[in-house]
């Protein structure tokens, strides 16, 4: 496998971009080496700029339901691009996005389209403190919700990696706000609720954890949550970046049949493109400006060709709930391959799958919260990571992630991942 290309590629861009990359895990500095740097993807495969082609399970990090390049959202792109790419002004097109989110996730009433989710998350933070008075939140441990400073005390994804609980230039007045409780278990969020009396404006919580490897919430402890923040008058806000549309049609609430207070949104409402949005109830998003007191504003939010795919996306999903069954069928197999392989070996490794998102942690024990996801051995994931890669196969370049399958991934790239997980298995 040839690689001098990325290599050289990536000497260059550390001189002009932080690390040489956009975003931290891409570095590749949890699993050693140097980054691949990308020219195409199509489908279920990516090829990088020495030509070398892998079978990969990132998808942008969840967006690709569908693979890289789906035709429907290619066309509904060259259809946009037709129009004009920005306008600063309001289009129909967002008044059918809304529609259609609010028409497939019930708790969503109304909704605002933005351009990331950090910007949901934080956003959604804001509305619930305009909303109760209140000041003070509670995050879960491990739980990843982007890069404002009042989410990066302990968080999950690329912060987790590279070992930074907290990031410097993080206040000491933001953190004070933050209140952190144990995932998965209600007492930590009673107590916190005790000790906070009338002060706690909003929980927030990956109801399926994706950036401590891929974590679910217990059905009893989300339930319990709903009912406490209820009794409390605090909002609760499921951070849905990640799951929204990946694990189920109506997203990880579906799965959990709780309805949060607030949602937010990101990776597939934009079929590929920048987007994010935060939505709940009319009550809480009618306190959001110009109807409502709390100030949110985007140049670029609705982007028409972030409408164009993010609508053609979600049309696809409306018009074929059965993706679902094709990605739970593709999903269960490659999971029982994997599992099969561990046993094979005796090797016997932690691998959570919720629909189309898993990890495989190196760890054995169950993985349940952050304190049991940290044990995984990080070095052995680095190595199986690089033996993965040299048999054709691109996973996360961190212990710390979730692989997601696509539509587009077929029966033989699956066995070809399988046998590859052996290959890898075999030679750590």
């Amino acid at each position: 496998m040839e690689t001098k290309k990325s290599s050289s590629l990536f000497e260059e861009a550390k001189k002009y971009i932080p690390g040489g990359v956009n975003s931290p895990v891409r570095a590749f500095k949890a699993v050693g080496g140097s980054p691949l740097f990308i020219k195409k993807g199509s489908g279920s495969k990516i090829i990088d700029v020495d030509g070398n082609e892998y079978i990969e399970y990132i998808g942008s990090w969840g967006p690709h339901l569908f693979g890289h390049n789906p035709p429907f959202i290619v066309d509904a792109l060259k259809q946009a691009l037709e129009s004009g790419t920005s306008f600063g002004a309001p289009t129909g097109l967002e008044v059918e996005m809304a529609k259609l989110i609010t028409g497939l996730v019930p708790s969503v009433e109304m909704v605002r389209m933005v351009n990331s989710g950090t910007e949901a998350t934080m956003s959604a933070i804001r509305v619930a403190r305009g909303f109760t008075g209140r000041e003070k939140f509670i995050k879960f441990e491990g739980c990843y919700h982007g890069h404002a400073d009042y989410f990066l005390i302990k968080a999950g994804s690329g912060a987790l990696t590279l070992g930074i609980p907290t990031s410097p230039g993080v206040t000491k007045g933001n953190a004070a706000d933050t209140l952190l409780a144990d995932y998965n278990d209600i007492e930590s969020v009673k107590n916190l609720i005790a000790q906070n009396k009338g002060e706690i404006a909003a929980v927030i919580i990956e109801p399926v954890a994706g950036n401590m490897g891929v974590v679910k919430a217990d059905n009893n402890f989300v339930k319990q949550l709903r009912t406490l923040c209820s009794e409390e008058g605090i909002v609760l806000i499921f951070d849905e970046v990640m799951t929204g549309f990946r694990v189920a049609k109506g997203g990880a609430q579906q799965l959990l049949d709780v309805k949060p207070d607030m949602t937010t949104f990101g990776k597939i409402i934009g079929g590929g493109l920048p987007v994010g949005a935060f939505g709940g109830k009319r009550e809480i998003m009618e306190m959001v400006a110009p109807a409502g007191p709390v100030y949110q504003a985007g140049t670029l939010s609705g982007n028409p060709l972030a409408m164009a795919a993010g609508y053609a996306a979600l049309s696809y999903i409306k018009a074929h709930p059965e993706v679902y069954d094709e990605l739970e069928e593709k999903s269960s197999y490659l999971e029982k391959g994997l599992k099969g392989g561990l046993k094979t070996l005796n090797k016997n490794y932690a691998l959570n799958r919720v629909g189309s998102m898993m990890t495989l942690f190196f760890v054995e024990e169950p993985v349940n919260n952050y304190k049991t996801a940290v044990k995984s051995n990080t070095v052995l994931y680095g190595k199986y990571f690089s033996k993965m890669l040299q048999n054709g196969i691109y996973l996360a370049p961190a212990q710390f992630e979730a692989a997601f399958v696509s539509t587009a991934h077929t029966k033989e790239d699956l066995d070809k991942t399988i046998t590859a997980n052996i290959n890898a298995m075999e030679q750590l």
